[in-house]
């Protein structure tokens, strides 16, 4: 089992909002490190931390689970939807997606506290430059990280 870190913008899809669905689609990825990843790594069962990006309280709030390795994204055929790619084809799908189950909330730990802690200096999330939507979170951060919430 490993564990990963999925960047989301809260006013378009929030940790409510997975807990609302239960289950969805982790859907819309279009870069192609990011989509290897969960094409080629992204297990069922592994463990995702839920971080809110782009909004007043950046940080991780919650987590989720795989709960459906990678399939193609039909949102890249819809030509009236955001993630249309004109140059995927269904014979050989560019994109994929996975399905995640929520599972709960966590208190915020912003990305101000996690870059003033040192065991997790080496995360991609906290490197400098590091802007993938997809992250892979080793065992010690992923401790650290909950030990952060203060909630365990």
């Amino acid at each position: 089992m490993a564990n990963w870190l999925f960047k989301t913008e809260p006013d378009t899809f929030s940790i409510d909002t997975l807990k609302q669905q239960k289950v969805s689609c982790w859907e819309g990825v279009r870069n192609y490190q990011a989509r290897n990843m969960m094409r080629d790594e992204i297990k069922i069962g592994d463990q995702i931390f839920i971080y809110h990006s782009s909004c007043k309280d950046v940080g991780v709030v919650g987590i989720a689970t795989v709960v459906k390795e990678a399939y193609p994204d039909h949102f890249q055929f819809d030509q009236q939807g955001p993630y249309f790619d004109p140059k995927s084809d269904p014979d050989n799908p560019r994109w994929v997606m996975v399905d995640i189950e929520y599972q709960r909330h966590l208190r915020l730990v912003s990305l101000k506290r996690m870059k003033a802690n040192p065991a997790l200096s080496e995360m991609p999330l906290v490197k400098r430059g590091n802007r993938l939507s997809i992250m892979p979170v080793t065992d010690l951060q992923w401790q650290e990280t909950l030990q952060m919430t203060g909630q365990f």
